[in-house]
């Protein structure tokens, strides 16, 4: 409580009062703009790290694929058409490039991958057509049963029983079908076999139980036979058998080789499928032919069949026009995991497994 002295006047009592109540107002004025002014500074420092991150915006829009048309280099009788994926799963993400805190999920798709289905009917068609796929990038076929391997080899049949039925020709045709489809890489050997067994493009000098194959670099491979069809051996060292590459020269060249090889006597067929397991590296696939049910082919099954297995060759069986040969192929076959075929008169033919 302000006390005034007694001895001022009126008017100068009122003076002081109206100073007192002007120096109130200014000094709360005063505070007042003081603490706007402490409030504007302080905005100006904290409101920038409090300003609100605005998310990017992740858009999703869909595009439908076009069919796609599979062009391979030999002309098939059908066309296989990729499938459309549903569009949904085939989105594309348009996102920015200003990361963002919350997370988009985008889910994984796959595409239906092609499937390509061989039929298998009882007569002769084209089944194979040259192109590389997935996995293996070579492939052929021989008697309605398609392989795809890098590695092929051929072990097929020249003896003279052959002649008999149209077996001869027929082999021919259907071997020279399978070199054709050959893809471009693919590695092949072609070793033909009757008594003796011989890499093809060899000559052969024989005998009824004598034969000397003469190979690369004229060396010369002895074989011998005590009288009989069946019983051939070969005598020293053996044949090494050599890949092939699928170039358009060297398949011309096995082309004449089939048809021009003559038939010679004699069936003996665990020693050219020897051959073949001897090759480095290993065939993949073996196409073995016959028309000959030989002494000893049911040993002669599981032996060969043990061997292949161990170093994973297949072997696919076909059984020319001969009843007797059933039992061992098919044994063979089944041993490597491999299909056994019956060629029948007229050309027929039948898969078994």
């Amino acid at each position: 409580m302000s006390i005034v002295s007694s001895y001022a006047t009126p008017e100068a009592q009122e003076a002081l009062k109206r100073q007192r109540r002007m120096a109130s107002i200014a000094s709360l004025v005063i505070a007042v703009l003081v603490v706007v002014l402490v409030a504007v500074l302080l905005a100006f420092l904290l409101l920038p790290s409090l300003r609100l991150e605005v998310a990017p915006l992740v858009a999703y829009s869909s595009e439908k694929q076009e069919e796609e048309v599979i062009d391979r280099p030999e002309v098939t009788p059908q066309v296989q058409r990729q499938p459309a994926a549903p569009s949904s799963a085939l989105a594309k993400v348009i996102a920015t490039s200003v990361p963002t805190p919350t997370a988009v999920p985008v889910p994984d798709t796959d595409t239906p991958e092609q499937s390509i289905e061989f039929g298998d009917g009882d007569d002769f068609g084209e089944g194979w057509g040259q192109g590389s796929g997935t996995g293996f990038g070579g492939g052929t076929s021989f008697f309605g049963v398609t392989s795809k391997a890098e590695r092929i080899a051929y072990v097929i049949d020249y003896s003279a029983s052959m002649r008999s039925g149209g077996r001869e020709d027929l082999m021919r045709e259907e071997l020279t079908k399978s070199i054709d489809r050959i893809a471009p890489k693919t590695n092949y050997a072609l070793i033909f076999f009757a008594g003796p067994a011989w890499v093809a493009g060899d000559e052969v000098d024989w005998t009824k139980g004598e034969a000397t194959v003469i190979g690369k670099g004229r060396r010369k491979y002895e074989w011998k036979s005590p009288g009989t069809a069946h019983e051939w051996r070969q005598v020293g060292k053996k044949q090494p058998v050599e890949w092939l590459s699928a170039t358009q020269g060297q398949l011309s060249k096995s082309r004449k080789t089939i048809k021009e090889t003559r038939l010679v006597w004699g069936t003996r067929w665990d020693n050219p499928l020897e051959m073949a397991l001897d090759m480095e590296p290993p065939p993949q696939v073996i196409y073995f032919m016959t028309d000959g049910a030989a002494k000893g082919s049911d040993s002669w099954a599981r032996e060969i069949g043990a061997k292949a297995k161990n170093k994973g060759i297949k072997i696919n069986c076909v059984a020319m026009m001969q009843p007797k040969a059933h039992d061992s192929m098919e044994d063979l076959a089944k041993r490597t995991d491999g299909h056994f075929t019956i060629v029948m008169q007229g050309g027929k033919r039948k898969k078994v497994r």
